[in-house]
């Protein structure tokens, strides 16, 4: 495995407007295999980094590279293609489709690629993220009989079905009991481990930041703790 960065921030800084600085001068590096919690007071840049990270805001001043190519300059259909096959999204809402069958949701990621993936193949690849998130049977049954967690593991397996390079997750277990919010985290684990990819959680929950690798505290727009941690095994 690589240990080239996944990620990699030189002095982000992301203003609104000439009174209004929401990051200023981050810098950052995500490497493979890693698991990191972004932590922090509401109002303190979480989600504003998240969105500079998954290429979906480039009004930012400095520099941002992902797998090794800079964000900056890209077109919108770049950044496109770019979230779509090297990222993958989990946010507390699920954001699923109520009318769709829970595999029709997972496909929905392969349905809107470039080259769209052919009907079988797509359907095969979204029953195997859901085995992976341990919904193997559940394929045909509408999300809305799903409970919160099997919500969000919908979520993730729609998430991670184009094998993204980097999972970034909102909030992930925010709507979740304590229960589905160990399995939610145990795939997070998983990812990590067996696809070599990275994962950054943006959390407010200190026990769940308890159990990454390395846990980042932004406060104020800055990036004022980067700590890693043994993790019990």
């Amino acid at each position: 495995m690589s240990d080239e960065p996944i990620l990699r921030l030189r002095g982000v800084t992301r203003r609104f407007d000439l009174d209004r600085t929401i990051l200023s001068g981050v810098d950052l590096e995500v490497r493979p295999g890693e698991l990191v919690a972004l932590t922090g007071p509401s109002g303190g840049g979480k989600t504003t980094l998240l969105s500079i990270i998954g290429a979906l805001d480039a009004g930012y001043q400095g520099q941002a590279e992902l797998l090794g190519r800079s964000l900056e300059g890209l077109s919108d259909d770049e950044r496109s293609m770019l979230r779509n096959e090297s990222i993958g999204f989990v946010f507390q809402a699920f954001h699923l489709l109520e009318h769709l069958s829970v595999v029709e949701n997972v496909e929905l990621a392969l349905w809107l690629l470039p080259h769209p993936v052919p009907p079988d193949e797509a359907r095969a690849r979204a029953a195997a993220a859901l085995e992976r998130v341990g919904l193997d049977g559940r394929e045909t049954e509408p999300v809305g009989r799903l409970s919160g967690g099997e919500r969000q593991r919908v979520a993730i397996a729609r998430a991670v079905v184009n094998a993204p390079r980097l999972l970034l997750a909102d909030e992930p277990t925010g709507n979740l009991d304590d229960s589905a919010t160990d399995v939610v985290f145990s795939i997070f684990e998983s990812f990590r481990a067996e696809d070599a990819g990275a994962v950054v959680i943006a959390t407010h929950d200190r026990a769940l930041a308890g159990r990454a690798d390395r846990v980042l505290r932004l406060r104020e727009g800055r990036l004022v703790e980067d700590q890693s941690q043994e993790v019990p095994g």
